[in-house]
């Protein structure tokens, strides 16, 4: 009679994980629940026994950002080229020897002005950046010094992809855009999210409402810890939709306050709406988030 239990009991397990997975893969398809809600309900354990810090490096009008976990560097955006010899010396100073992932969100010279110098300056073992139409393919001056620098140097560029994985220590960046070809460059920009332990950052580039609309289409988004925010924080990006689906904690804004009068007043507003942490390179200077001990801190330069 014991026996005819364990057979039962086996049976009702086996019944029970099937529906389990079935579960979650209705609810993936559909959107029910993003995966972070997933690894909840699983019990799924996402713990990490290190720290890793990111930088939101103050470039003026531009993007910077750093990524360090383990012995691993993410180097995302640069700036202007003025700025080369200011970021080459802040990794030298955080102890970064050489750039694991070099991911230029796309070309335009307020994030990548000074990749060439970078790249002719500090080891870089992988560069990801989109791949645009050739109608939409840069004929800039910082454009064609990057390429030519990429040449010298031996180095293969890897196009971004929504999916695609870099391991980054203990944590992992996901790329999850450009979702579908542009007419605008700011729209191939290739948004990520880090994701260490249960904390998480994205990064957006310049992507503006269509593009965030389309990566809310694909699926891709989810509560994030830390934004950073879309172009500067231009009106023409940070959505409703967009910013209901991510629900930042932290948002951070990299501007010098003066070009294009970014960051624009509505765009500000909307993202109030969910959080009042608000940093602002201009005004805080480098913006510097660590994770260690499931704790989420944050410092500023000013």
């Amino acid at each position: 009679m014991a026996k005819g239990k364990n057979k039962k009991s086996g049976l009702a397990i086996a019944i029970l994980a099937v529906l389990v997975v079935a579960g979650t893969y209705t609810a993936n398809r559909y959107g029910l629940f993003d995966s972070k809600t997933w690894d909840k309900l699983l019990n799924k354990s996402t713990e990490v026994s290190g720290e890793a810090e990111v930088h939101f490096i103050d470039v003026g009008q531009g993007d910077c950002s750093l990524i360090l976990s383990g012995d691993t560097a993410v180097l995302i955006d640069t700036g202007e080229s003025e700025n080369g010899e200011k970021i080459l010396e802040y990794l030298y100073n955080h102890d970064v020897p050489d750039i694991d992932c070099f991911l230029l969100t796309h070309p335009h010279s307020d994030h990548m002005g000074a990749a060439s110098y970078i790249i002719d300056n500090i080891d870089v073992e992988q560069i990801i950046i989109p791949k645009v139409t050739d109608d939409m393919t840069p004929t800039t001056k910082f454009y064609e010094k990057f390429l030519l620098s990429v040449q010298e140097k031996g180095l293969n560029i890897t196009a971004a992809k929504p999916g695609m994985t870099v391991e980054v220590g203990e944590g992992e960046m996901e790329i999850i855009s450009p979702v579908k070809d542009y007419s605008d460059l700011n729209n191939y920009s290739a948004a990520s999210i880090f994701t260490y332990g249960d904390t998480s950052f994205m990064f957006t580039g310049d992507i503006e409402k269509k593009a965030e609309k389309d990566i809310l289409k694909a699926g891709y988004l989810e509560d994030i810890d830390v934004l950073k925010v879309a172009h500067h924080g231009s009106n023409s990006s940070s959505c409703n939709d967009f910013l209901e689906a991510v629900k930042p904690d932290y948002a951070v804004i990299q501007c010098d306050g003066v070009s294009y009068n970014h960051p624009h007043e509505e765009a500000v507003e909307r993202i109030l709406e969910w959080t009042d942490e608000i940093y602002r390179t201009d005004m805080d200077g480098t913006v510097v988030f660590d994770v260690a001990e499931g704790s989420l801190s944050v410092d500023t330069e000013k």
